[in-house]
């Protein structure tokens, strides 16, 4: 498994970064890559993601909702992934913390999907952090 870790301050408090994070459904919001997220119940959402030149759709389930520190989910199908929201709070305001795990069975695209991977998930997560900060700003 491949791991990938980001990390960015937002300038507001962990319980409001947190309550936005916990609205999974949301992120589609979030990133241009994400196409939609459908609720499933139980805590378990169908993403449908566009990335690399490819159609990727997995089904998650969060694992850990412990507020305002911890959101952690895995992945259920598709492609097998696991991340892990770390929020923890610093002068400024929240620094959130992203680990992703993820493994990718088939040899000829996971060698086309790791090269792409990196700058892809820094880029997306960069982008669900600022959306986010940037709703947390208007809701003031």
């Amino acid at each position: 498994m491949a791991t990938i870790q980001h990390s960015e301050i937002l300038s507001a408090s962990p319980d409001r970064v947190f309550a936005l994070l916990r609205r999974v459904e949301d992120f589609a919001d979030y990133s241009d890559l994400i196409q939609r997220i459908e609720p499933l119940g139980n805590d378990r959402y169908r993403w449908y993601v566009r990335a690399v030149g490819m159609d990727w759709t997995f089904d998650v389930e969060v694992t850990e909702a412990k507020a305002p520190e911890v959101l952690a989910w895995k992945s259920l199908d598709g492609v097998k992934n696991q991340g892990r929201y770390q929020l923890r709070p610093v002068p400024n305001g929240t620094e959130v913390s992203l680990t992703l795990t993820y493994e990718i069975r088939n040899r000829f695209v996971e060698k086309a999907v790791n090269k792409a991977v990196n700058p892809l998930v820094g880029k997306v997560s960069g982008q669900i952090l600022e959306r986010v900060e940037a709703r947390l700003n208007a809701e003031k």
